[in-house]
Order: structure tokens, then C-alpha cells, then sequence
């Protein structure tokens, strides 16, 4: 990179005033919001590339990305969960080299580990699809896409582990580095796989799959050699003796990790069931969702990237038993996260077409169908900004406190107890179809939300703080 990276992290002391860690979030919190809007772009292409395709390849790879994407999330959560004990570490001890080192080892364990009974269930992706109802040649596209994806499910997790890693040692750029990367090498190959440019075959659906396979090894192998070549990171020696267990250390990473693992796959799978009730309505309906709910993806990653770096800024201050700055640290990300999602829910709100534009034809015949019902869902998808981006940075203020298990209850209660329950009476009993469903998501958005919004006010008098 020619510009220096930001420098954000271990050694930092505890900021003076709110505007001070305002600032210190904003440094740390950029480049990781720029890499998952980079990521989501990454997402995007496949999602563009694959809408050119006839309707059913379209159905097949948003329901198997769907199914991919809940068991993707969920390892994510669970291997990532070293970001709070080594944000911990370093605010109790600025060089915690030792505890950092067997932190990330575990993690990468547990990615591996943990993947492998995945790694079987998306290989009979065919039968899931069929089992929740779809069409047999949408069930029969999507377990032939699934057969080539599940090979990127371990390297990407595994790449997620050292892009936290980095971020927590005080490197978020490179995340961004790494992820722009990895968005021209994805379309690219889509270019060259899914069309037959380039001297490639002509692959289709397929060629989508394996563009997405070849671009997590590549994210994959670019964070390995930075892990081992940047002067601030090297000097943990990440690879150090990676082959020796830490039990008491990988127990901890699985505790915490395991109910952040639940709560991803609790809010992934809702939008996937909502997915699969789509596809019970129309293949234009799931069509339709998938533009909607990839245009409201994509403005989540601002508050999500702002959540992420909550739990590293929260977790240094917990580490360090600093009260104050814990409620700085944690007040900072709410304020700034609250103002990004009114941002952008009303460029959603205002200018819906433009956004649907950049993955149909507005003017072509195909999409005459489609294209009004993801307005609609948009129109939804605008007013869930605001609770879904709170939600969001909540969970990873309560993180940083390594407070897991509530949150888990949190969210299957508000997302299944009411999001989902709330999208089967309005999208079939009240008959208003996509958009009741889409109304149901965001009740059980708005649930989760303010439930976290209460622990977190209540974090002293519930003993998720030092005393």
C-alpha cells in the first residue's frame, strides 16, 4: 500500500474526552467499513453476473448463497470471538504477544474444526433445498452450485480470523487492501467463467461458484503472507508453533464464541427463511428479494463495520477496567452508527430505482415483474435501516464486554419469537405476501434492537462491567 496504515490499537491510552475516542473509532472503524462494502461488492458482482442467467439459475444461487452465507456467518461468529479477549489483553497489558499469539491459533483451529460437519450439509444442498419446499430444478441448480462453494467455506473463515487479528493489532487498511483485491480478481473471473471470456469455457451458474472459490483462496493467501511480512505484526509470529493446542484457551474462544455463532445464525436464517417463504409465493418473488435484500446488505456494512470496531475499542477499555472509557467507547459507536443508518435509509427512501437499476434493466420486458415488488420491499428495507444498523453496533459494544449469551436470547426471541412469526401472519394470512414478510423483518429488527439498547444501559447494574 502507499499510504501508511492506520494505527490504531494496543498501545493506545484511554481517551480524555468522548470526541477523542470519537476519533480514535472513526480511524479504526473506516477501513473495516470500507472492506465490507468492498466485500459486499464482491457479493454484488456474483449477484449481477448470475441475474443475466435464465430465472431459475438466478433462484438457485440466491437460495444457496442463502444457506451458505447462514453457515459462513455462524463460523465466523464463532472463530472470530478471539477479537474481544485479545482487545481485552491489550487493554490490561500493551504486550500481550504471548496471550495474542495462542488467541489466534485457537481461532484458526476452531475455523478449521468447526467447518467440517458444514462442509457436509452443503454437500447435500439438493436435498435441503427440496426439504424446504423449492422447486425441484431450483433445488437441483442450487445443490450443483453448492457442491462447488463449499469449498471456500474454510479459507474464508480462516481469512475472516486474520483480518480480525490484524484489525485488533492496530491494521484495519489492510482489510480494505485485501478486499479490493479480491473484488477485481471476482470480476474478472466472473467475467471470464460465467460468459466464456478470455479464452474460458462458458460455465454459467457454475462458473460464478468457482470465481467465488478462487477469490477466498486468494483473500486467503494474501493475509497469510501479511500476517508474517508487516513490521507491527510479524513481531507476534501469528504461524509461531501452529500445530500445539491451548485447550484452556480454545475453551474460551469456543464459550464466548458459540452464542455470537447462534445469534449470526438466528439473524442469517431469518433472512433466509424469509427467502424460502418468498419462494413459496413466486420465482419472481425470491428474484425480487434478493436485488431488495442485496441493496440493504450492502448499507449495512457501514453500521456493521462500526460494530466491529466497538468490540475492539469496548474490549481494550474492558481490559483495561476503565469505566468511563467503556462508556465512551460504547456511546461513541451508537451515536456515530445512528447517524450513517438515517443517511442511508433515506437514499434508500428517495431514490429506490437507482439502486435497483445497478442489478436490472429497468426497461427490459424480463423484468417487468420483479422490478415493482423490489421497489416495494425497498420502500420497507429504507424504514429497517435504523434498527437494523442499531442492533448491529449494540451487539458489538456488548462483545467487546464478552457479553454473548443474553444478546443469543436477545436475538432468537426478536428475531424468530417476532420477526419471523410477524412475516407468516402478514405475508399469507393477511395475504399481503412480499411485503408482509418484509414488514415481519423488520419488527423482529426493531425487537432485538431495543432489548440491546436496555442491557446496554443497564450494563452496571446487570454486572457485564468491572466493579
Amino acid at each position: 500500500m502507499s499510504a501508511p496504515l492506520p494505527h490504531i490499537g494496543p498501545i493506545d491510552r484511554a481517551p480524555a474526552t468522548l470526541l477523542d475516542e470519537l476519533r480514535a473509532l472513526i480511524n479504526l472503524a473506516a477501513p473495516l467499513v470500507g472492506a465490507n462494502l468492498v466485500q459486499m461488492a464482491v457479493y454484488a458482482v456474483d449477484v449481477i453476473f448470475v441475474a443475466r442467467l435464465d430465472p431459475v439459475d438466478f433462484a438457485a444461487a440466491t437460495l444457496g448463497v442463502y444457506l451458505y452465507s447462514v453457515i459462513l456467518w455462524a463460523m465466523l461468529g464463532l472463530s472470530t470471538a478471539c477479537a474481544p479477549i485479545i482487545a481485552a489483553e491489550l487493554g490490561q497489558r500493551a504486550h500481550a504477544v504471548r496471550e495474542v499469539r495462542r488467541s489466534f491459533r485457537m481461532a484458526l483451529w476452531l475455523s478449521v474444526l468447526g467447518a467440517l460437519p458444514f462442509l457436509i450439509a452443503l454437500a447435500h444442498g439438493e436435498t435441503l433445498l427440496l426439504l424446504a419446499g423449492q422447486e425441484a430444478r431450483v433445488a437441483a441448480r442450487g445443490g450443483a452450485f453448492l457442491d462447488i462453494l463449499l469449498f471456500a467455506l474454510i479459507p474464508s473463515v480462516a481469512a475472516g480470523v486474520m483480518r480480525t487479528v490484524a484489525a485488533a493489532l492496530g491494521r484495519p487498511g489492510w482489510a480494505l487492501a485485501v478486499t479490493i483485491m479480491a473484488l477485481a480478481l471476482s470480476i474478472f473471473g466472473n467475467w471470464a467463467l460465467v460468459f466464456g471470456n478470455a479464452g474460458f469455457p462458458a460455465l454459467g451458474l457454475m462458473g460464478s461458484a468457482l470465481a467465488n472459490v478462487i477469490t477466498t483462496l486468494a483473500m486467503l493467501a494474501a493475509f497469510s503472507v501479511i500476517l508474517l511480512v508487516d513490521p507491527r505484526l510479524r513481531r507476534f509470529r501469528l504461524f509461531g508453533r501452529w500445530w500445539r493446542p491451548e485447550w484452556p484457551r480454545l475453551r474460551e474462544i469456543f464459550t464466548l464464541g458459540l452464542p455470537i455463532a447462534l445469534a449470526f445464525t438466528l439473524e442469517g436464517s431469518l433472512f433466509g427463511g424469509a427467502g424460502v417463504l418468498m419462494g413459496l409465493i413466486s420465482v419472481t418473488a425470491i428474484a425480487a428479494h434478493a436485488v431488495a435484500l442485496n441493496i440493504a446488505a450492502i448499507t449495512f456494512q457501514i453500521p456493521l463495520g462500526i460494530g466491529q470496531a466497538a468490540t475492539i475499542r469496548v474490549g481494550m477499555a474492558y481490559g483495561a477496567r476503565d469505566l468511563q472509557w467503556i462508556g465512551r467507547a460504547g456511546w461513541a459507536a451508537i451515536g456515530l452508527g445512528a447517524a450513517v443508518t438515517v443517511v442511508t435509509a433515506a437514499a434508500i427512501w428517495f431514490a429506490p430505482r437507482l439502486f435497483v437499476s445497478a442489478y436490472l434493466d429497468l426497461d427490459a420486458p424480463a423484468n417487468a415483474e420483479t422490478i415493482p415488488l423490489a421497489l416495494s420491499y425497498l420502500t420497507v428495507a429504507a424504514i429497517f435501516q435504523l434498527v437494523d444498523g442499531g442492533q448491529a453496533v449494540l451487539a458489538g459494544t456488548l462483545r467487546g464486554l464478552q457479553d454473548t449469551r443474553a444478546p443469543m436470547l436477545i436475538a432468537g426471541f426478536g428475531y424468530w419469537g417476532i420477526g419471523f412469526v410477524t412475516a407468516l401472519l402478514l405475508g399469507f394470512w393477511l395475504r399481503w405476501e412480499g411485503v408482509g414478510i418484509w414488514i415481519g423483518l423488520a419488527a423482529g429488527l426493531l425487537a432485538v434492537s431495543g432489548m440491546l439498547m436496555w442491557r446496554w444501559n443497564w450494563r452496571a447494574r446487570l454486572g457485564l462491567v468491572p466493579g
